[in-house]
């Protein structure tokens, strides 16, 4: 499968953007790492920028990045959102309050619970009708969304855009799920080339693929399964051909090519 890639947005620590971002992750400038900075999305309406949760705000931040340079009206983009845990610290909250002798559940917090709330805000502040998808894969989750839009791009030769984020957990669920940071990447795609895309991908499934050519200092992201993400930014980045094993798709490695 091939599919085109016309805008890259990255949100996690020391990495403020893709265009701040480019020389950090093709390994030609170091990395600080630092508490992510995640902007409120532009995009929403001011009532939910102050009902949004941190899961959407990260995700949205993302796609925004992504969009930066785009001529394509967002009503027109199929969006798959992908995320393995979506906002934990709302998880966290409603179990405490289930748990408490006179359960209190606000119908913000309801609504922020359920894994396709991104998609929900991304909804009001376009008014799209086109699909969208949310979806999790554990640690593979990045992989799968990635499979998706590129299956939905192949069928429509519109533009999908493809979103992951993960965020840490609070105690005691990061016992089971440790992990550091924050991070989010977004994909613009399409399934037909149009003029001023940034790289094509060559997507296959494999019994086994080559490893992601990742800075090294970077490798203190990887427990956070968006930053699975990583390597294909770091060949996007680099603006070079490459192959990178993104995850597993069922009982198949996903081999991403990167080139032009």
């Amino acid at each position: 499968m091939r599919v085109h890639v016309h805008g890259v947005g990255v949100v996690g620590p020391g990495l403020d953007g893709w265009a701040a971002s480019c020389e950090v992750l093709a390994g030609r400038a170091s990395w600080t790492e630092a508490e992510p900075r995640v902007p409120v999305p532009r995009m929403l309406p001011a009532a939910e920028r102050r009902r949004c949760n941190a899961a959407a705000r990260i995700a949205l931040a993302a796609a925004e990045d992504a969009l930066a340079k785009s001529s394509w009206p967002l009503s027109e983009l199929a969006t798959v959102f992908a995320s393995a845990d979506g906002d934990g610290a709302v998880t966290h909250a409603l179990c405490e309050s289930f748990a408490a002798p006179e359960p209190d559940v606000s119908p913000t917090q309801f609504h922020n619970s359920v894994h396709n709330a991104a998609a929900g805000y991304w909804g009001i502040a376009t008014r799209s009708s086109r699909p969208s998808t949310s979806l999790a894969a554990d640690q593979d989750s990045f992989a799968a969304g990635l499979f998706e839009a590129t299956l939905q791009a192949a069928l429509d030769p519109g533009p999908v855009l493809l979103a992951a984020f993960d965020l840490p957990l609070p105690h005691p669920l990061s016992l089971m799920r440790p992990r550091r940071h924050a991070f989010a990447a977004a994909l613009l795609l399409s399934g037909a080339p149009r003029a001023g895309a940034l790289a094509a991908l060559e997507l296959r499934l494999a019994p086994g693929g080559a490893s992601g050519a990742l800075p090294k200092a970077l490798e203190a992201l990887a427990d956070n399964p968006a930053a699975r993400s990583l390597p294909l930014l770091a060949a996007l980045a680099a603006g070079s051909e490459a192959e990178v094993d993104v995850g597993a798709v069922g009982g198949s490695r996903l081999v991403v090519r990167c080139g032009r």
